[in-house]
């Protein structure tokens, strides 16, 4: 089986203090320690225990700039195949759908059996799997938790729904699945495994590789631009019951009755 895994290289927010910067525009983003999202890589996981069962390689491609080369090789020290960056400076200020559209132009370059993201990136919004998909017409699931591969190119899939339940589908291939964080355990990552990737060739694409006019990616044909960033006003300090259950439980009790929950 063939895989793609769409990547993102994002800030590390174990390693920063993230601050806007005096804009309110942006983070302030110097000096930032990067490194893939989260996820991602769940889902670059989730790939080889895949391959390994079934056989196939992974493919891992980021949309970004040359650092960004960074997350493909370590990515290929976890035993990915391949990385592909796409990078062009006519993809700055992208959107969702701008990342989507490249993505899409990739896909059709290429021949992959299964596109896995993951479920959500930098922005949070979890919406480049389910465009990617639609552009592509293939089948798309979300919040996906397992996957098992069925006969006949057809995958069993759990998704996580409302009230930690799950659903349970079968989805035919080729298809786009965003992958939920906790669906496996992410093999580490090495220094020796990195630099025995260091020297690897890493295929770049550009705009004009992938057929994609500039005034159709990029901020120009952004249908959404990010308008401003604040810090929500800090609330009051929580309050610390202390005592035993019992007596917990009564002053809570008494504290929700003075809110007027309780009825």
């Amino acid at each position: 089986m063939e895989i793609l895994v769409c990547a993102k290289r994002v800030p590390d927010t174990s390693e920063n203090e993230i601050q806007l910067n005096p804009a309110g525009s942006d983070i302030e983003r110097d000096e930032l320690v990067y490194s893939i999202n989260e996820a991602d890589n769940y889902a670059v996981e989730e790939a080889l225990e895949i391959v390994a069962r079934v056989g196939g390689s992974v493919t891992v491609v980021t949309v970004g700039s040359e650092e960004d080369e960074e997350i493909l090789r370590r990515e290929m020290a976890m035993g990915a195949n391949h990385g592909v960056l796409i990078c062009d400076d006519a993809f700055t200020g992208s959107d969702g759908r701008g990342i989507a559209t490249i993505l899409k132009a990739f896909v059709q370059k290429s021949s992959f059996d299964l596109i896995l993201t993951g479920v959500q990136a930098e922005a949070a919004a979890g919406e480049v799997g389910g465009m990617l998909a639609a552009m592509l017409e293939y089948p798309f699931a979300s919040l996906v938790n397992s996957i098992e591969v069925l006969e006949g190119r057809r995958l069993k899939i759990s998704r996580e729904i409302e009230g930690g339940n799950r659903e349970i589908s079968e989805i035919d291939l080729p298809c786009v699945l965003s992958i939920q964080t906790g669906i496996n355990e992410p093999r580490y990552v090495g220094m020796r495994g990195i630099r025995a990737v260091a020297s690897v060739p890493v295929p770049t694409y550009s705009a004009s590789d992938l057929g994609l006019e500039a005034n159709g990616v990029g901020a120009a044909a952004a249908k959404v631009k990010r308008v401003d960033y604040f810090v929500p006003t800090r609330g009051k300090g929580a309050e610390i019951l202390a005592g035993s259950r019992e007596e917990n439980i009564e002053k809570l009790l008494e504290l929700v009755a003075a809110k007027g929950g309780l009825q």
